[in-house]
């Protein structure tokens, strides 16, 4: 059985420039109201919609995404 991956998201060093928001196919990712310590707003994943698909990894300028095998699955 394969493992289902996950999205963790380094909120500190995002700066919303929402290429992640628009490259993920189900609509996982949404822009927070709150800022970040460097002054932006940040994205943040919905774990329900996320299927680990790593187009936010791919398109991310920041390098703020990591694709993790979820543990215990």
């Amino acid at each position: 059985m394969a493992k289902k991956k996950m999205i963790t998201i380094d909120s500190a060093h995002c700066k919303a420039c929402q290429y992640c928001v628009d490259a993920c196919p189900k609509e996982a990712l949404v822009l927070r109201r709150e800022m970040n310590t460097a002054g932006y707003t940040y994205v943040q994943v919905d774990k329900e919609k996320c299927i680990g698909c790593g187009s936010c990894y791919i398109v991310c300028p920041d390098y703020v995404f990591t694709v993790m095998e979820e543990e215990g699955a």
